[in-house]
């Protein structure tokens, strides 16, 4: 194969063109599953937000209980 001129030239710029083509598909496969995980923390964020202080008082378990919990321990006796 006779040496050319130009060919050390070109298969440089065709090797960094692959190059900055792989970086390119691989920030933008970044930005994609960053973007869906962020999404899935601030649901985790909101529904943390929205759980009661005192889930046993809640349930009438705890001495915090509202009344209506209170009142249906008290029926039983």
């Amino acid at each position: 194969m006779p040496y050319q001129a130009g060919s050390s030239a070109q298969r440089i710029r065709i090797g960094l063109t692959g190059l900055a083509f792989a970086f390119l598909l691989v920030l933008l496969g970044s930005i994609i599953s960053r973007s869906s995980r962020d999404e899935v923390t601030n649901a985790a964020q909101q529904a943390a937000a929205n759980e009661p202080s005192e889930p046993l008082a809640e349930l009438g378990v705890a001495p915090g209980a509202s009344d209506a919990g209170n009142n249906s321990a008290t029926e039983k006796k």
